[in-house]
């Protein structure tokens, strides 16, 4: 009897066709059904978003840090008798270019940019230079008394800078260093933070595989250090170098005392606004102002640099 279209059709469809696989859901790894399996490899690939909890969040402390720079550009616009009432105010006024210009006159602040721009960039290359130096021998190399020495620098980390003053001054006093910019900038070419930061940082980053390499193709050590260790460590030097800079910009104490109004530095410069019976606190803020402007145009032009070495350094492969 032969079978009917019907019956035929049925046969076709329950035989399975050539190539195609036969897998039930209780064959699938771990009894995973095989559309849940896909649901979960095609979410694997997408980008997580934030919600607006997290979003909130971001706001929130985005604000609060920037409120201190807010709050000295909306004072530095106003005159001292509106920012003495209450409340104070909360949104520009019409002084900000004429309290900027009384604070450059005043406080010499053209001459203490340029000084604390020429101080704050040698110290933070020599920084840069000497504890990647330092780090790189700390990380690598072998020498009596590498432990205890390391333990030295940490040591001088937690003793007060107050107690070196006096006898700093001395040295410098002795030296006819008084008032002149080298009396700043030697005491800070190097410190112990810089050093313990890059000898961590070169401890897992520099492979102690490659040094030797290079040492068997015939390199000196000068050269292993600006061909293999510099290369390496550029990330690194670069976070260094721009905390650095900004805490030799910010610098206030030794300042103070080794040099004068004649030939300042941008805060010691701030000192001399606002000395009279009544100070002008909206020039003041107008000089505060001035010396942060520079910082932020820094960090506008090389953040990303900065921040592309960062990552450079983070992620490998």
């Amino acid at each position: 009897m032969l079978p009917t279209t019907a019956q035929r059709r049925a046969r076709a469809a329950a035989t399975p066709a050539v190539g195609t696989s036969t897998t039930t859901a209780a064959e699938s790894p771990a009894g995973t059904p095989p559309r849940k399996a896909t649901r979960r490899a095609g979410s694997a690939g997408k980008h997580l978003h934030a919600g607006r909890i997290t979003y909130g969040i971001l706001l929130l402390f985005t604000a609060g840090s920037l409120f201190p720079l807010l709050w000295t550009a909306i004072a530095a616009s106003r005159d001292n008798q509106r920012l003495a009432e209450t409340p104070p105010p909360f949104w520009f006024g019409g002084n900000l270019l004429t309290n900027m210009t009384t604070a450059w006159q005043d406080a010499n602040m053209g001459k203490a940019l340029l000084n604390t721009t020429f101080v704050a960039g040698t110290i933070a290359l020599s920084t840069v230079l000497f504890a990647t130096l330092a780090g790189y021998a700390f990380a690598k190399l072998r020498f009596r008394a590498k432990n205890a020495l390391l333990l030295m620098v940490i040591g001088t980390m937690m003793v007060p800078p107050q107690l070196s003053v006096v006898p700093l001054f001395m040295a410098i006093a002795e030296l006819e260093w008084t008032n002149q910019l080298q009396a700043v900038i030697l005491p800070m070419m190097v410190n112990a933070f810089g050093v313990f930061f890059m000898r961590q940082y070169l401890v897992n980053a520099l492979p102690t595989e490659l040094i030797e390499a290079a040492r068997v193709d015939g390199a000196h050590s000068l050269r292993i250090v600006w061909h293999v260790v510099f290369p390496v460590a550029r990330p690194a030097m670069a976070v260094l170098g721009m905390l650095t800079f900004v805490l030799a910009w910010n610098e206030f104490f030794w300042p103070i005392i080794a040099l004068t109004q004649d030939n300042p530095t941008v805060q010691v410069a701030l000192t001399g606004l606002g000395q009279g019976y009544v100070p002008d606190e909206s020039v003041i803020m107008a000089g505060a102002l001035l010396g942060t402007l520079p910082l932020l145009v820094a960090f506008a032009l090389f953040g990303k640099q900065i921040v592309g070495g960062v990552m450079q350094g983070a992620v490998k492969g």
